[in-house]
């Protein structure tokens, strides 16, 4: 709960700062793959920022490293390194997190799943999308999954908005049902 909230506290604050630049997706790409770097642990790169047996002016100068190479801003690498000044570091995929949120909810977009029995062809996708759309008011960017186990039809979630259409779902209305009236 605390690291949400200070992720969030840092993401509010780049991100007021991108939106003066118009850099917004331009800051919260760079985070998310620094984010990635971190998920993957690839050559260390998150431990060589977090772990404070290494001293500050050493984690300062890889985190430098990983700006210059993103070619990163003034601004951008000025917060990188204030998060490693104030023991920070750690909590960078949940700010990289918070921040993506904060974009695309200043660009009207949502993110849903849609859960079939089987693969879906494109055409279907892009009706159920464009449906999803309109009844959210947003872009809907979509994840698909395959799941047997719902027998037929989809189940489709938006945020706080889910549609289930799916077989299962029906047959254990129908059995509720069945049992009510005994």
């Amino acid at each position: 709960m605390r690291h949400t909230i200070l992720a969030r506290r840092y993401a509010k604050a780049l991100f007021s700062l991108g939106k003066e630049q118009g850099k917004t997706e331009e800051y919260s790409g760079m985070l998310g793959a620094l984010a990635g770097l971190y998920a993957d642990g690839a050559a260390g790169v998150g431990d060589a920022v977090t772990n404070p047996l290494y001293p500050l002016d050493v984690r300062q100068k890889v985190m430098a490293k990983i700006a210059g190479s993103m070619q990163a801003d003034a601004i951008m690498t000025s917060f990188l390194n204030l998060l490693i000044e104030k023991k920070r570091a750690d909590i960078l995929p949940d700010i990289a997190e918070a921040m993506q949120g904060m974009v695309d909810k200043d660009q009207n977009i949502s993110h849903g799943s849609i859960v079939s029995a089987v693969e879906l062809d494109n055409a279907l996708l892009e009706k159920i999308q464009a449906t999803l759309e309109k009844l959210t008011g947003n872009k809907v960017i979509l994840e698909t999954q395959v799941d047997p186990s719902i027998i037929g039809g989809i189940l489709a979630k938006v945020g706080d908005l889910v549609l289930d259409g799916s077989i299962k779902t029906q047959l254990n209305g129908l059995k509720e049902s069945i049992k009510g009236r005994e």
